[in-house]
């Protein structure tokens, strides 16, 4: 949402007020779905008790079912007691996008020693609660890897094919985004055909062939 609904160049601008209407409208949109609130950066990093605030306001504001956040170890507490309060916790490893200036960019996370250590975020996260783990931006080995060490379903992105499940911002496999990074298979070139059914509509009305009779009231 904040980089292609709002436009900003990194995830970490975007606020709990500007996400919770678009929440309530996935939440008005879906029937069957389970809605994942991301909690977005420094709504949950202070402390336990501020992810707890955080996350009602999205379940009790917007009708999330569960949020999401970002880290490993460092949010153990919070993951705990949003999980005992009754708030399913999604988890993010990898390349988490909110900790993009401390990992100095977007690249692959996780190769030599920084894999074991990922391994046993993981492994702390399922055990503090968390009911699935986003695996982003990872070597698909090790993803393979901490996917065979969980019981909980991982799920991929730019993560190889051995995770339980996998994701794409759809606006990247609609081809809506002009530079998709390398996990990003395009299903489809909206991006192209929009430009095309606008280029042809301002044609029409500076050639006065639109509106024409049938799209005009008597």
């Amino acid at each position: 949402a904040a980089m292609v609904v709002y436009g900003y160049d990194s995830t970490l601008p975007v606020t709990v007020g500007d996400l919770l209407p678009l929440t309530a409208a996935v939440v008005r949109g879906s029937s069957r779905a389970l809605v994942v609130a991301d909690l977005p950066f420094g709504s949950y990093q202070g402390s336990p008790e501020q992810a707890l605030g955080t996350a009602a306001r999205f379940m009790k504001e917007a009708g999330a079912h569960a949020v999401k956040l970002e880290g490993g170890r460092r949010v153990l507490p919070q993951v705990e007691l949003l999980v005992s309060a009754g708030v399913p916790v999604m988890a993010h490893l990898g390349l988490t996008p909110q900790s993009v200036n401390v990992l100095g960019g977007y690249r692959v996370q996780g190769r030599g020693e920084a894999g074991d250590e990922l391994m046993a975020d993981a492994k702390d996260l399922e055990r503090a609660g968390a009911f699935a783990l986003v695996l982003e931006c990872v070597p698909a080995d090790l993803a393979e890897r901490v996917t065979a060490s969980l019981s909980i379903p991982t799920i991929g992105i730019g993560a190889g094919a051995a995770t339980d499940a996998q994701v794409l911002v759809w606006q990247d496999l609609m081809g809506l985004n002009e530079h998709p990074a390398r996990f990003v298979k395009r299903y489809a070139d909206l991006g192209a055909e929009m430009d095309r059914a606008a280029r042809a509509f301002a044609a029409d009305v500076v050639s006065g062939a639109f509106p024409e009779a049938a799209h005009t009231y008597g």
